[in-house]
């Protein structure tokens, strides 16, 4: 029997209250990188960026959920952002790449959800636009998935547009919830429980005092390393299969306030892949890695309609780019350490079961290797 739209809601409601967040990764002593971080740690340190998520946790196969990330409160399709796609490895079904690519901006909110769900999300994005736009007959909605159908029935598409919808109107500035919710309900990193991360730099003010927030929705594998630490390598005495495994993908999401246009920002959303690269991720045969990057700088919001033929734009410099690669760099690597963290073990469909990250081993190794600070 299917469960009842009320049911539905309530174990939403449910599954948002009791979600309880976990340490993160500086929490416990490890700092990856050099540059600070912003002051929530999280892509909502870039100003007016919001998150929202939608968990769908029912029954014993149901694990999935929605994760929304918009780059302002305004209207986004009248008022667009700067923004590039760029490919680590193209196996996805990421919507609304090839307008992004010839046009350089988004007008819609970024949803992250499962590979079978993109459809859906999409008529949500397009829903939500047309409710909030007369006179407008074209929307290109931005939609990034991974495949989450080892703990999630992905088969039964339970993603409806109203869990769509409700991400979106349920995004907030501030802390964001990590781990197992939203489009990280069910998601799977190097073989431990995966899920949403997030994590911030904010450059010196001699070299533009830019923050860059990174969101990551991490369902991939390789042989993980922590802050250059062989965590894999170590956990030599759990099963084989932790130890070396490629399956999976990894949406990224990469917003600064340094006014980039599409260019730098495709500059920019390639040096995530590094990040990616230094968790131990090696963007396999099978994975879909795509990064999304989007500028939010205020006075180079790009109008729907203008009187003008011209765009007037302040861009920054080639050479100022670099302080921003490294904070992509440095935030994408502590995004997705932070979504294993923070995520918990689940049992999942046909009672597979994906175990968290074995913590306290994990931290005994780290100060083996000497690499956690004095707190």
């Amino acid at each position: 029997m299917k469960p009842t739209r009320l049911f539905v809601l309530v174990v939403l409601l449910i599954s948002l209250q009791t979600h309880s967040q976990r340490k993160r990764a500086r929490d416990y002593g490890i700092e990856i990188g050099v540059l600070k971080t912003g002051k929530n740690n999280a892509i909502t340190d870039v100003l007016g960026v919001s998150v929202g998520h939608t968990t769908l946790i029912l029954g014993d196969n149901v694990r999935t959920g929605v994760t929304a990330i918009l780059p302002h409160s305004g209207n986004i399709f009248q008022d667009k952002v700067p923004a590039a796609i760029y490919i680590g490895n193209g196996f996805g079904k990421l919507a609304g790449y090839s307008q992004v690519k010839e046009l350089g901006n988004i007008e819609t909110p970024i949803i992250l959800t499962n590979t079978l769900s993109v459809p859906i999300a999409s008529d949500a994005l397009i829903t939500y636009t047309l409710d909030r736009n007369e006179n407008v007959h074209s929307v290109n909605s931005i939609v990034g998935e991974t495949n989450d159908s080892r703990l999630n029935d992905i088969r039964g598409r339970h993603i409806k547009l109203e869990h769509v919808l409700s991400a979106i109107e349920n995004a907030k500035a501030g802390e964001v919830m990590e781990g197992n919710v939203g489009a990280g309900t069910g998601t799977v990193c190097f073989q431990f429980k995966g899920g949403i991360g997030t994590s911030s730099r904010v450059i010196p003010p001699s070299q533009g005092g830019y923050t860059v927030g990174v969101l990551v929705q991490s369902n991939f594998g390789g042989v993980l390393e922590i802050n250059g630490v062989p965590i894999a390598k170590e956990l030599n005495s759990i099963p084989k299969q932790y130890n070396y495994d490629t399956d999976g993908s990894c949406m990224i999401v990469v917003f600064t306030d340094a006014p980039l246009d599409s260019r730098n920002l495709e500059r920019l959303a390639k040096r995530a892949m590094l990040g990616l690269g230094k968790t131990g991720g090696i963007a396999s045969n099978g994975s879909g890695d795509y990064i999304i990057a989007v500028s939010t700088a205020k006075d180079n919001l790009i109008p729907y309609s203008s009187e003008s033929l011209i765009n007037e734009a302040k861009l920054l410099r080639n050479e100022a780019m670099t302080p921003l690669f490294l904070a992509t760099i440095e935030a994408t690597e502590e995004a997705i350490i932070n979504s294993l963290f923070a995520a918990e073990t689940m049992i999942g469909r046909n009672g597979n079961t994906v175990a968290s990250l074995p913590i306290d081993r994990v931290m005994k190794i780290m100060t083996d290797y000497g690499k956690i600070s004095k707190q």
